[in-house]
């Protein structure tokens, strides 16, 4: 493999360190754990242990790191053939594939210790499952082989909600399956908006992301049905589950709103790289704010405000016809 024939460069400790916590790929972790969180506070009715929460989300970062340096270990001869990837440290040689793998195993049995140690049993075997599907059918099945990888690999990355509501409840419920199925249909509009803006890096390497295969305007076209399918399902928590209420509902409706007109740009425009960037970096903050949004209805003081504020609204219109 391409990164057991670079020989190591000399560092000191911290670079170590610095080469190990790359591996894990940080930046997408924290994405992961808002979801984690803000389904812990909805199956909490928006109150959540503080350990509880403390060990769910190092749990769920530790097995997160787990998957990442596997994908980094699978992946290494084509990051090494795409400039945007040569120097991650497998392809650059600041880490062995092999030490890696001992550091993914550790990762992943620390995750399943805490979390069945500290939080439930369920939760763990969730987490594992999270590890398991997204390096055997996603990296492994799909990625190199099908345009639709990221469609059926983003089920990995819609774990961490079952994880969270796990971990509060014990089992998972129709609700949890419902921001399971968000963060599932939210993950392909989001990914192929990276897609379209590094497509040339996608085809140097010969992974069939959907953009490299079937087109521009191909991509433009599921990412518009797939941005509609998101924003529906996120309406569902309000009706017909009634988990979120009215703080939650037009949020979630602005955010929406907001998602489908850069998605209806990029339709038009499937060749503008810029307009799929600001779809990409959108995507993120949409999911985060729709995350805190879901903690923010959930709070019993967002009830009480709510429930206060529709108490006096009844008052003054029950007041209407006795001032006329």
């Amino acid at each position: 493999m391409i990164g057991t024939s670079i020989s190591p460069r000399n560092e000191n400790f911290l670079q170590v360190i610095k080469s190990y916590y790359l591996l894990t790929k940080p930046r997408i972790i924290p994405l992961l754990l808002i979801t984690t969180a803000a389904s812990m506070w909805l199956a909490g009715a928006g109150k959540v242990d503080a350990l509880l929460l403390l060990f769910t989300l190092v749990g769920g970062t530790l097995a997160a790191a787990s998957a990442q340096t596997l994908n980094c270990i699978y992946d290494q001869d084509i990051d090494y053939d795409m400039k945007r990837t040569r120097n991650r440290p497998i392809p650059s040689g600041r880490v062995q594939p092999r030490h890696a793998l001992i550091f993914a195993i550790i990762l992943a049995i620390v995750s399943f210790t805490i979390l069945t140690v500290f939080v439930n049993l369920l939760s763990a075997l969730l987490a594992m499952s999270g590890i398991v599907f997204y390096l055997l059918v996603y990296t492994h099945l799909l990625k190199r082989h099908s345009t639709q990888n990221i469609v059926i690999g983003g089920a990995a990355g819609a774990i961490p909600p079952l994880v969270g509501w796990a971990a509060v409840t014990g089992e998972l419920s129709l609700t949890a399956w419902v921001l399971f199925a968000i963060v599932f249909l939210w993950t392909p509009p989001h990914f192929w908006a990276l897609a379209l803006f590094i497509k040339d890096d996608y085809a140097q390497v010969g992974v069939p992301m959907l953009p490299v295969v079937e087109g521009e305007e191909s991509t433009g076209e599921q990412m518009w049905i797939y941005t509609w399918l998101t924003v529906i399902f996120t309406l569902l928590l309000v009706y017909p589950l009634a988990s979120s209420g009215i703080v939650y509902s037009l949020i979630a409706g602005v955010l929406g709103a907001v998602f489908l007109h850069k998605a209806w740009l990029v339709k038009r425009n499937p060749f503008d790289k810029q307009l799929a960037r600001s779809m990409f970096k959108y995507s993120i903050l949409y999911m985060m704010l729709l995350c805190t949004a879901i903690v923010v209805d959930s709070l019993p003081v967002t009830h009480q405000l709510t429930a206060a504020l529709g108490e006096g609204l009844n008052t003054a219109i029950a007041l209407l016809p006795s001032i006329q």
